[in-house]
């Protein structure tokens, strides 16, 4: 199982992308044939397009990429394809956006925190148990029951603010 932190640490940082992506496609596969579900080619595709780098695409960006495959130019073709990858747990949404990005440890049952840049969109995922336990603290003060967050700061990234 990979290290989440140093998936963290990728996102904004120079490495091996493609090997960063096999792996986590590989995970993908492993846990769709685990689970007893068809990672079909439009969908195999959307998360291929996802994984080509640490940032959230729309899904009309996602639907264009998919059309220029061969899969169709209609909306439900993507929306289809990426609302599978959300609920299997293999791409989130980042509703500050209105995009997917790529998850790159699907097999972790996690509360993830987004870091989002400003400037590139360029996207961390990091693991976000400590917010999520927090939030959960001060809701169950209120006598709340927290069901699902989304943590997602914007800010720079290290690259954006070095040329600033």
């Amino acid at each position: 199982m990979p290290d989440p932190d140093a998936a963290t640490a990728l996102a904004f940082a120079d490495h091996d992308h493609r090997r960063c992506a096999a792996a986590a496609l590989a995970e993908a596969d492993r846990l769709a044939a685990e689970r007893g579900l068809r990672l079909t080619p439009v969908r195999r595709r959307a998360l291929e397009i996802l994984l080509e780098a640490h940032r959230a695409m729309g899904a009309y960006e996602v639907l264009d990429r998919l059309a220029e495959a061969g899969f169709g130019r209609q909306p439900p073709v993507a929306y289809r394809a990426l609302d599978f990858l959300v609920e299997q747990g293999f791409a989130h949404r980042i509703r500050r956006l209105n995009a997917f990005a790529a998850c790159l440890h699907p097999a972790e049952n996690h509360s993830p925190a987004f870091f989002i840049c400003r400037a590139c969109d360029h996207v961390a995922e990091a693991p976000g148990a400590a917010v999520r336990g927090a939030l959960e603290g001060v809701a169950g003060s209120l006598g709340f029951v927290v069901e699902r967050a989304t943590v997602e700061a914007v800010g720079l990234c290290p690259a954006c603010r070095a040329g600033a």
